[in-house]
């Protein structure tokens, strides 16, 4: 679904990203960790163009996300994306929120758009909050309707960037819960987060980087048990002291 290749980035003479080469199967769900300032978020953002790589290639589905026939606009209504800040319209209901882009990006009836909306609400159990606005929900609330937002295009693959890092302790687990039936439903997902329970239970891969590189690449089970390199050691030693 998703295939990295050499792929390098700068933040002028910083390198952000170095010949970084991966791929996540269909269906597969990729949680990438390390420590801050490592190029996680960076690494998910050159997937739809919020950043752009200086060398290397990006595919989605087959498609060179970063050749410059792609308009950009048109590609990321296929890629779903939930931004740590949930960067819902504060002018718009909820039901509108999630309309916005079917209607106006997918020439969608508005009906129709309705329709879906309603039904990705009670997907992430939030139908009796249709005509709230999102100064009146929690921030696990609004994070839950930015992914039923992102889900309205059907996309086939979602990306989480630490979707979970601006919410309060017990509004974390009404997220990720959303998260796993995603997961259980085969979306195929790249998630980066802090969530390390998380990671345990729902990846099938978990990429560990730091100083943008990915370090290690394992089953969940192999990298908490006995992961291979020693930075990878110190970052699980350090949570587990915490």
């Amino acid at each position: 679904m998703i295939r990295f290749s050499k792929v390098n980035k700068f933040y002028g003479a910083h390198h952000v990203l170095t010949d970084v080469t991966a791929e996540v199967k269909k269906g597969e769900v990729v949680v990438v960790c390390g420590p801050s300032g490592s190029g996680k978020s960076t690494l998910i953002r050159t997937i739809n163009r919020l950043e752009e790589i200086q060398s290397g290639t990006i595919e989605l589905n087959g498609q060179d996300v970063h050749s410059r026939s792609v308009n950009v606009n048109e590609f990321r209504t296929g890629v779903g994306f939930v931004f740590q800040s949930f960067n819902l319209f504060p002018h718009l209901s909820v039901t509108d929120n999630i309309c916005l882009a079917p209607v106006k990006l997918g020439r969608r009836k508005r009906e129709d758009a309705k329709r879906q909306a309603m039904a990705l609400l009670e997907r992430v159990g939030l139908s009796h909050k249709a005509d709230a606005y999102p100064q009146q929900l929690s921030g696990g609330q609004q994070q839950r309707v930015a992914i039923a937002r992102a889900l309205a295009m059907e996309p086939p693959v979602m990306l989480f960037d630490e979707p979970t890092s601006a919410l309060d302790p017990e509004m974390v687990g009404e997220v990720l819960n959303v998260m796993k039936s995603l997961a259980r439903e085969g979306m195929t997902m790249v998630c980066v987060t802090h969530e390390m329970n998380f990671a345990r239970e729902v990846s099938d891969t978990i990429w560990f980087m730091d100083n943008g590189v990915i370090l290690e690449r394992a089953a969940p089970s192999k990298f908490f048990s006995a992961p291979n390199h020693a930075r990878a050691k110190a970052f699980l030693s350090d949570i587990r002291s915490h």
